[in-house]
């Protein structure tokens, strides 16, 4: 199981982008989401997330509006901005040169 720590740097923001693209979540859910799309290979910590959430808010690339969670729990819910759109296709561009980079290096015959 990866630990956010064996992310590769920057690819944490690419996974919250990506995962409010759709519609807006709460931080749990995001982690949630994040975890389950990669069947539980990708398990993102509170230490982690809060901070990059806080970020990319910072940012301007998400805006925090407070909501009420599926259990009644009030929650900051996280969406994109049209800035944020516009960051999440450079991530996306960029993650696909260095995936692709790296995966010519690794399957690389002597």
């Amino acid at each position: 199981m990866s630990r956010p720590s064996d992310l590769i740097q920057g690819t944490l923001d690419l996974l919250i982008l990506k995962t409010v693209a759709l519609e807006p979540k709460h931080g749990w859910a995001i982690a949630k989401r994040i975890q389950q799309v990669s069947k539980d290979a990708l398990q993102i910590t509170q230490g982690s997330l809060y901070p990059a959430l806080h970020r990319l808010e910072q940012q301007g690339w998400l805006r925090a509006q407070p909501g009420v969670t599926q259990t009644g729990r009030e929650a900051k819910f996280y969406a994109l901005t049209a800035a944020g759109r516009k960051q999440l296709a450079r991530e996306l561009e960029s993650w696909e040169r260095l995936s692709n980079a790296i995966g010519l290096v690794v399957r690389e015959v002597d």
